[in-house]
């Protein structure tokens, strides 16, 4: 059974930092991306960050490119979203995904809230004074 389990949101001001973590499990796929997306109250989903499993690639979203990078540590099946200098306007549920890339195309759409095949459940990020 796959299984994501994000974690690491909470209460942060303007300007602070926090480290967001993705457990996997489950997974039989020869590649995969996992992919972080955020969902603020009232807006859409929209994709922030993806890595690639076979060459760790990344993707990383203009509005917060700069501030947020993504990395994964095997050993631990866990992928991690490390924001810096965080924005009110980055209060959102945080979720983790994954992309199956049997379809190699799939890789350069990893950021469609459409792609991904498994989700996780979401973590909470707010950004106050």
């Amino acid at each position: 059974e796959v299984q994501l389990q994000a974690s690491g949101g909470g209460l942060v001001q303007p300007g602070g930092s926090l480290r967001l973590s993705c457990v996997t499990s489950g997974f039989t796929f020869d590649d995969y991306a996992i992919t972080w997306f955020r969902q603020a109250p009232g807006k859409g989903r929209e994709g922030v960050a993806a890595i690639r499993q076979s060459d760790e690639n990344t993707f990383i979203m203009p509005a917060v490119k700069g501030r947020f990078t993504i990395s994964k540590d095997n050993a631990k099946n866990t992928v991690y979203l490390q924001m810096n200098n965080l924005k009110p306007e980055d209060t959102a549920v945080y979720y983790c995904a994954v992309v199956d890339l049997k379809d190699d195309s799939k890789w350069y759409v990893a950021l469609s809230e459409y792609v991904p095949d498994y989700w996780g459940q979401g973590t909470l990020v707010t950004v106050s004074s």
